[in-house]
């Protein structure tokens, strides 16, 4: 892995941690009925960080990781266009949900050097 995608997969796992810990601190429970009052201005940054990630993840990563990201883009800016106070805190949740997981499964179809990985990774 170079250092441009070394440096992408960590720009990737910054957004994953980044959406997750919206999920926990601003979208409430996921049974939560209370109007959800999301931080758009914090959204918008982040789907232009992960707009950004889908246009250079594509020279640097195999078609299927490009793909995940541009779903979690998707997502991202569906919920950017229902916010704010539109959406319920559990529908809120679940929206976050939605982009988190394919931030999740293209970090896990890009390459990671058996040398970086955890012991029991390696095999």
């Amino acid at each position: 892995m170079n250092s441009e995608q070394r440096q992408l997969r960590h720009t990737i796992m910054f957004l994953r941690t980044s959406f997750e810990a919206v999920q926990h601190s601003i979208a409430g429970r996921l049974d939560d009925p209370l109007p959800c009052w999301l931080d758009t201005g914090m959204l918008s940054m982040l789907s232009r960080e992960l707009t950004h990630c889908c246009q250079q993840a594509k020279p640097l990563f195999a078609p299927a990781v490009t793909e995940q990201l541009y779903i979690a883009s998707q997502q991202c800016e569906l919920l950017l266009r229902q916010c704010p106070g539109v959406l319920s805190s559990a529908v809120c949740h679940r929206q976050l949900t939605a982009i988190m997981l394919p931030l999740s499964s293209a970090l896990q179809q890009i390459d990671t050097p058996a040398k970086r990985r955890w012991p029991w990774q390696r095999g």
